[in-house]
């Protein structure tokens, strides 16, 4: 099929390029979890839009009808600035709305009011009013005086992209950790962007109401907006203090499994780029896997090995995107350490996106804010070879040389992949030379699989073994064979 030559019909008739893999077969739960999911977006009627009625927020329910709005001029190209767009509606339709249309302008900055122009804002409020559209999208991150201001022009709810990809995370957390997370940083956004409803949030509120005191703590009191911001505060100090009682737990899992001298290898990558998927196809989780944008948030680790027995962690991570939220960065920084602390990155590439190189800096630039990462072995992995153009992948690999084309769809490259990263896993350092008596058989298969067997034989007092492995086990070792 022709692409179409209307920049915004090409925004619109985007198509996905997520391919669900038949095997192996998906764990139950996180079947019901992708059923669930797929019957929330069939449904209509489950997103709110608010209306300011009598000083009362009024709820109809319904499926809202958005229109995206973006701008392109300066360093960011037209080109660029319609891929960014069709991105913005796929955010749109995860988060369960329908995307009627997108209008792009250029100009080199946004609008200090309205972020549109006043006469483009008023052309926006017409397409508006025709398509009965309910809200708007602004593929950029709005101060809340220009979300005020063109909700005024247009007349309708105005939400930015960090808005969307916030609701996102709220509706697929899962895990405790995780929905804290998401809550955290909705509310470190929704902070700064409180504003009242007509006179209601000018209103004070003194003595017992605003402070939770008696007699001799009244005063002038707080406004209700005052108020708001003191509770959202008290909220977000709580949740970094739970969040942060987490991180010990974590810390330590890490810490045994580097004791035991286990590589860790993390996927990390774009969102939709399918490292789920390559994660089923390498080592049978069964995971969920969706043709949604986000559908990981919570991490998944598993074991796997090599051809000579060598054991590793596989760990699946929350996807990437352009203009990751600061907020969700911050939020998810003890989730992300996993990637920060591996062995090894498996970056998972969309080798049939529109733009692969602009998904690979994206994911560099976000690992970069994590703050002091280390040089981590990166091993690149061009995923869905299987529909992705010929020359694309070939100037893939020219640029990043190493790179292996893979399909976890049809597992082609996938023998080549693990090859790979056998070779990037650290080796053990220790060289031994000992006999482990024949009561420590556990000792012996620890060394299979956590370390490089160089010879085994066996004696009359037990296995004679000459290996490389870490400081850790080398010790057992040593204090086995002098008990």
């Amino acid at each position: 099929m022709s692409e179409p030559t209307d920049p915004i019909d090409r925004i619109l008739s985007r198509a996905g390029t997520a391919i669900q893999t038949d095997a192996p077969a998906m764990d139950p739960w996180e079947q019901l979890d992708l059923e669930e999911r797929s019957a929330l977006r069939r449904v209509g009627g489950l997103s709110t839009e608010l209306a300011d009625v009598s000083e009362v927020e009024y709820r109809q329910l319904r499926l809202e009808r958005v229109v995206l709005i973006g701008l392109y001029g300066g360093e960011l190209t037209r080109q660029a600035a319609e891929i960014s767009l069709r991105e913005l509606a796929a955010l749109a339709e995860t988060a369960g709305s329908t995307v009627l249309d997108g209008v792009l302008q250029r100009r080199p900055h946004p609008d200090p009011a309205t972020f549109f122009g006043s006469g483009k804002a008023q052309e926006l409020a017409t397409l508006v009013a025709e398509l009965e559209a309910d809200t708007v999208i602004a593929d950029s991150e709005l101060a809340a005086s220009q979300r005020r201001a063109l909700e005024d022009v247009v007349k309708v709810k105005v939400v930015d992209r960090t808005a969307v990809i916030l609701d996102i995370f709220a509706a697929h957390a899962k895990s405790k950790e995780g929905k804290m997370q998401v809550e955290l940083a909705q509310l470190e956004y929704l902070l700064p962007r409180l504003r009242g409803w007509g006179e209601s949030m000018s209103r004070q509120a003194g003595g017992r109401v605003a402070a939770g005191t008696g007699i001799g703590s009244r005063g002038p009191g707080e406004t209700k907006i005052e108020l708001d911001r003191r509770r959202i505060r008290t909220r977000m100090a709580k949740l970094r203090r739970d969040l942060a009682a987490m991180t010990p737990g974590r810390q330590t899992r890490r810490s045994a499994r580097r004791r035991a001298g286990v590589p860790a290898v993390t996927i990390v990558g774009y969102t939709n780029a399918g490292k789920s998927s390559l994660l089923n196809a390498l080592t049978g989780a069964g995971v969920m896997v969706d043709n949604t944008l986000f559908a990981t948030l919570d991490p998944t680790v598993r074991q796997a090995h090599t051809e000579d027995g060598r054991q590793y962690t596989l760990s699946d991570t929350v996807g990437f995107v352009r203009q990751l939220p600061h907020q969700l960065v911050e939020a998810f920084r003890s989730t992300l350490e996993e990637s920060v602390e591996a062995d090894v990155w498996l970056h998972v590439v969309d080798a049939a996106h529109l733009d692969p190189e602009g998904q690979i800096l994206a994911v560099h630039q976000v690992l970069r804010d994590m703050g002091n990462a280390p040089q981590v072995k990166e091993v690149l992995a061009l995923n869905k070879a299987d529909v992705a153009p010929p020359a694309v992948l070939e100037a893939l690999k020219a640029a990043h040389p190493g790179a292996v084309a893979v399909s976890a769809h049809t597992g082609a490259g996938l023998d080549q992949l693990r090859q790979v990263l056998a070779e990037a896993l650290p080796r053990p350092q220790v060289l031994v030379d000992t006999v482990v008596p024949f009561t420590r058989g556990d000792l012996v298969s620890r060394v299979h699989q956590e370390g490089e067997v160089i010879a085994q034989s066996h004696q009359a007092d037990g296995t004679h073994l000459q290996a490389r492995v870490g400081p850790g086990l080398a010790a057992e070792l040593e204090r086995a064979a002098g008990g």
